[in-house]
């Protein structure tokens, strides 16, 4: 395995040689001199343009901690001053678009503490959000850092639980899931133990909420080949993924499942006409299956060179099934994972395509294709441009989100996208035994009179406005949760799994 090194204006090299796998992992932004208007049908509103002191280029979702802000990541900008034009950093974010700094990475010696985080975050069950860096840390097999994996407080006191040294990953450029026990999982785009790809093929690995990593599977090509995206847990149990696979072989990337041991197996190994080039992690819709993009693929129009991408289904033995072909006009190069709302319908966003550069997107479980919004139709994109990643819906019914350029401040943006659906409640986590501790987010929870899971009453405590704690009752079964308020019942956004 050669030795991979890290440049800070965003691509890897090996030896000073950029290859095609480096340039593939690699998201090329451009300026764009005109914004969006959202249909009547919607109110879209721009909540805060990144000045580069405050953090540039989100290319990372959104999460809503249990205070009910959202917290994110920038790629570059800060005060971290230890690499060439700031190192990224971790942000808060209200509703109404008070963005405060909680950390600046690179602040100690060799970015030691990490750099250019690619990903959002997740808030673990301790409260605390953790995440990963793509460069940066203390492996000394990249000259810059392989990356890392992070803890930090909702106050942005971060901790390093880990430093990627090459054979066990390099480069994580996906954020994490934490499982019913408390772990976490997550990718690493190169490293590895397999010499079958140059700087290893990536890897999956799970690491405790104290830093002890375990690398439970090295990819060698044949069963994929960069991971770019977020594992899901199914209701199984296991973990579903993607790779991205395309590096000029033919190969057009896979969805994989893995057991919490390690154990993989190739679901689907995408044609072409099926899509091609998965960046994107999958959702678990409340069908039990699983929904996703491909970046290109679905050939059979001429408005894109190597198709405009899909949009599919595929159940839990593998059977895929695609949804929707883009055609440029309403969109093209899907490239984030789907958002299922309170209706059952899912949410995206296409880098390119639309009226101009971007899109959000409604699509149906059977495929109906809506756009939402369309990017920088106006001058100087006040909305922003070229959306990297999802939205999120907050437990207000709005969709939240960012786009990496804009025309204001050339930094980014974070939106808030309005779509008429109402409030709802979230389970964090999302399945547990009769006993386990469940924290439940939403919105005006104050005076909360009663909780049930799928009929079955619980006993609770209202934490704050936006949070209430409460345990899985004797009796309870799989299904919806409710919380009833002075002014409205409240039903959880995904069936509540209670395991045995």
């Amino acid at each position: 395995m050669r030795k991979l090194s890290f440049h800070w204006n965003g691509s890897a090299s090996q030896d000073g040689l950029i290859t095609a796998r480096a340039k593939k992992a690699v998201v090329f932004l451009v300026v764009c001199a005109v914004a969006a208007i959202a249909s009547p049908a919607q109110t879209f509103t721009s909540l805060h343009s990144f000045n580069f002191r405050d953090g540039g280029t989100p290319l990372a979702g959104l999460v809503q901690g249990t205070d009910g802000n959202f917290y994110g990541t920038t790629n570059v900008g800060g005060a971290g001053n230890n690499c060439f034009g700031a190192c990224g950093t971790v942000f808060k974010i209200t509703p109404k678009g008070a963005l405060t700094t909680l950390y600046n990475f690179c602040t100690l010696v060799d970015c030691n503490d990490g750099a250019s985080p690619k990903a959002g975050l997740v808030q673990g069950t301790d409260g605390n959000f953790y995440g990963t860096t793509t460069a940066g840390g203390t492996g000394k097999f990249c000259t810059d850092g392989c990356g890392t994996v992070f803890k930090i407080t909702p106050e942005g006191e971060l901790t390093t639980l880990h430093s990627f040294n090459g054979t066990d990953g390099i480069f994580p450029e996906a954020g994490l899931v934490q499982d019913t026990e408390g772990n976490f999982y997550g990718t690493t785009i190169f490293g590895g133990t397999s010499n079958n790809c140059d700087g290893g093929c990536g890897t999956v690995f799970k690491i405790t909420p104290q830093g002890e990593l375990t690398t439970l599977h090295s990819f060698n090509g044949t069963d994929g080949d960069t991971p770019l995206a977020v594992l899901v847990q199914g209701t199984d149990g296991n973990f579903y993924g993607t790779t991205s696979d395309d590096d000029g072989t033919g190969k057009s990337g896979t969805v994989f499942k893995i057991t919490p041991k390690g154990k993989l197996t190739t679901l689907h190994n995408f044609n072409g006409t099926d899509g091609r080039t998965p960046r994107a992690g999958l959702a678990l819709g409340a069908d039990g299956n699983f929904y996703g993009t491909t970046l290109f693929g679905g050939i059979g129009n001429n408005n894109c060179t190597f198709g405009c991408g899909t949009v599919f289904k595929i159940t839990l033995k593998g059977k895929l099934t695609t949804l929707h072909r883009f055609n440029g006009a309403d969109g093209d190069g899907p490239q984030a994972v789907l958002t299922q709302d309170t209706d059952g319908n899912f949410y995206g966003t296409t880098v390119n395509g639309g009226a101009n550069l971007g899109t959000v997107f409604k699509i149906t479980p059977e495929g109906k294709l809506t756009t939402l919004h369309n990017f920088c139709t106006q001058t100087n994109c006040p909305d922003g441009a070229l959306p990297q990643v999802g939205v999120v819906q907050g437990t207000d019914g709005s969709f939240y989100g960012t786009a990496p350029v804009d025309g204001t401040r050339r930094h980014g943006t974070v939106f808030r996208l309005s779509v008429g659906l109402g409030q709802f409640v979230e389970t964090r986590p999302t399945s547990g035994k009769v006993g386990a501790k469940v924290s439940i987010l939403g919105t005006n929870l104050t005076g909360a009179t009663g909780i049930s899971f799928n009929g079955t009453a619980a006993t609770f405590d209202v934490v704050s406005k936006s949070e209430i704690t409460t345990t899985v009752p004797a009796g309870a079964t799989t299904g919806t949760i409710e919380v009833t308020t002075p002014k409205q019942t409240l039903k959880s956004n995904m069936v509540f799994r209670v395991t045995k």
